[in-house]
């Protein structure tokens, strides 16, 4: 299991959301590479990057500060956030992104989800995002009708290859993740579920711990902010929570 750190890109800039609201901005740092830098020397081996700018407007608008993370850092990226065609898909595989995260055509597209993943064998993976189990699209602006737990049941079959599970209700919160919720989506699927929003402290990391099969648990605010440090919370997953 990864413990995976965030960068979320506004205006070039390292910020967070409270619960995803764009008029509810913290600034961390308007130096995203750096950012990456102290991630890789606390041990990460992945990193996660949202371009919150593409995911409100459809059109990414951080893709320089994308390309100078991964130009910085030797480890695995992945980056979501507006990417709603094959275009944008081969662009970020062109300039060495590993996995590529779509969220929003998972609902208003599946044909193009299906034909990513046929094209992008291993790279496409599914931001599910979540308010009282029905799935929320446009950068958290839009509440659908559709289930998470359906949602990722078409999108295993369609081929991507992880789900990245996100209760907005909790994310940027600190008051801990939906681990019950979480659970339900890793034991309903094959494919590989991480666990994003709420992660406040290591008891948090520890409790999702307890999830059969997870692959990652994703940390933002908490990492930003010092509730967590990193490296510790990276080595408690290594010694199995004890």
């Amino acid at each position: 299991m990864l413990v995976i750190p965030a960068i979320d890109l506004k205006d070039g800039s390292c910020v967070r959301l409270l619960q995803g609201r764009k008029d509810a901005v913290t600034k961390y740092s308007e130096d995203p590479v750096e950012t990456a830098r102290k991630w890789v020397r606390e041990g990460a081996e992945l990193i996660h990057i949202v371009d919150l700018d593409g995911a409100f407007t459809g059109e990414q608008k951080n893709l320089q500060s994308i390309k100078n993370i991964r130009k910085a850092i030797d480890i695995q990226l992945e980056v979501g956030g507006g990417i709603r065609d094959l275009e944008r898909i081969q662009l970020l595989d062109s300039i060495g992104i590993d996995k590529i995260i779509l969220g929003t055509i998972a609902i208003k597209d599946p044909a193009l989800l299906r034909e990513a993943c046929q094209k992008f064998p291993g790279k496409i993976i599914v931001g599910i995002d979540a308010k009282k189990g029905r799935v929320a699209i446009k950068g958290w602006e839009e509440i659908t009708e559709t289930t998470a737990a359906a949602l990722a049941k078409d999108v295993e079959d369609s081929g991507a290859s992880g789900i990245i599970y996100t209760d907005i209700t909790k994310d940027g919160m600190l008051m801990g993740p939906n681990v019950e919720a979480t659970a339900e989506i890793a034991n309903l699927v094959k494919i590989p579920v991480t666990a994003s929003g709420g992660v406040a402290s290591l008891k948090d990391i520890a409790n999702l711990m307890t999830i059969k099969g997870l692959y990652g648990i994703i940390t933002g605010k908490a990492v930003y902010s010092g509730a967590i440090a990193l490296s510790e919370a990276i080595e408690l997953v290594r010694r199995g929570g004890n």
